[in-house]
This record gives structure tokens, sequence and C-alpha cells, in this order.
């Protein structure tokens, strides 16, 4: 087997980098309501993978319009988040590297949200949550649920690194 034989047959790794949206209004922060298959609900922040030649604010506001049919507008880069689930002890796949941006975001329209239209079929519905009760709800990261809990306004941005 030549070189350039060997080299067609590694597989290429990639990191994947996505947009998040910290949506927080009256105290509530805008959340997807996820259930993947355990019975068990979770919550993520709506967001999802950039394009390429695409910036990160522009796939905050992409994404969210697909995925809670709102039109947003991303204000303040808050957090980046890695995840490397070789690192993480319930990841299902070993081989993910994900960066995460967290972007402070403001509703430009109201959130619509229709399972038939939903292009991802863990996220069964989209909720309002109380910052004071992020503690209750099975959010992931995990880390961002006391970094939120008095809102965003005034915070600083924050590297967490891999985290959970």
């Amino acid at each position: 087997m030549g070189n350039s034989d060997h080299l067609k047959k590694k597989k290429k790794r990639h990191v994947r980098s996505s947009a998040k949206a910290l949506i927080i209004r009256d105290n509530q922060i805008l959340l997807h309501r996820c259930d993947f298959g355990d019975g068990v609900l979770c919550y993520l922040f709506p967001g999802g993978g950039q394009k390429f030649g695409e910036t990160l604010d522009k796939t905050v506001e992409r994404e969210c319009l697909e995925e809670i049919g709102a039109r947003v507008r991303a204000k303040k880069l808050l957090f980046i988040r890695e995840y490397i689930s070789a690192n993480h002890e319930f990841a299902d796949k070993k081989k993910v590297h994900s960066i995460e941006f967290y972007f402070q975001c403001e509703l430009v329209t109201e959130p619509s949200w229709d399972r038939a239209f939903h292009p991802d079929r863990v996220q069964v519905g989209i909720e309002w949550v109380p910052l004071a009760e992020l503690g209750k709800k099975n959010l992931f990261p995990r880390t961002l649920r006391n970094r939120l809990v008095d809102g965003v306004e005034g915070k600083q941005f924050e590297y967490l690194g891999d985290v959970n």
C-alpha cells in the first residue's frame, strides 16, 4: 500500500463549532425541551452548528429561526464551552470535540414551535423556564445553571473549558 493509500484510509477528525442563544426575558430563559428516548426530559439552549463561511452571530440567528421559529439579534458573547466526549462519563460517542459559543440574544419576533416542521426529532418543545428554577431542571451544560440564575446583564465573558 502506497503512502497516499494509507492517508486516504485515515479518518479525519474535526472540531465542530456551534453558536447557542441565551434568551432571557422577565427572569425566564427560553430553552428546548428534549427527549433522547429514555423518558427523561432534558433542557438545551437553542442553537446549532456553524456553516462554512458563516459568522457565529449569523449562525445563532439562523439556528434560532430554524429551531424556535423566532428572529433574534445576537448581542454579546458571554461563554465559550468545549466538549470533548472522551473526557465525559456518559458520552455515547467518544470522538466528538465541539466548541460552543453562547450569545446573549434578544427576541425580534416571538417564538413559535411546531413539531411538524422541526428538524431535530429529540426536541419535543420549547419552554420559558424561570431562572430561579434552573437548578431543578436537567439542563445541559450543567455548569451554566448557577451562572445564569441572576441573568446575564453585566456578566463578563468567560471561557468555561471542557465541561458538561
